[in-house]
């Protein structure tokens, strides 16, 4: 089972909706407040194998080659639950295909 961590930006109530995954978010984790680079490293230390975010700056602003994780972008206006629902089918197709070190934006 892959290990996937939330964002501050997604709404944590997606975590239900992901029983397929081992779900945390960063809020849980006591990560809230960290900066990208630095919560990217500490999902890395602690075995993530997923980063799921709604920062379509992320991959601008982090080298993801340097963090041997998958980063999943969800490409949405708002971070609204019900938009982000419509685009997790297409996340879970693709999750057994996202390597480490790449970014993946879900449209």
């Amino acid at each position: 089972m892959k290990k996937l961590l939330l964002d501050e930006c997604v709404p944590h109530r997606l975590r239900k909706n992901l029983p397929e995954f081992e779900v945390y978010t960063v809020t849980f984790m006591g990560w809230s407040g960290i900066k990208n680079g630095k919560l990217l490293q500490l999902a890395v230390d602690n075995h993530f194998d997923l980063f799921v975010t709604t920062d379509k700056n992320l991959p601008y602003q982090q080298n993801s080659t340097k963090f041997p994780i998958a980063i999943v972008v969800f490409n949405v206006v708002k971070d609204e639950f019900e938009t982000i629902m419509m685009l997790l089918p297409k996340m879970k197709l693709l999750a057994d295909s996202f390597e480490k070190n790449k970014v993946y934006v879900i449209e």
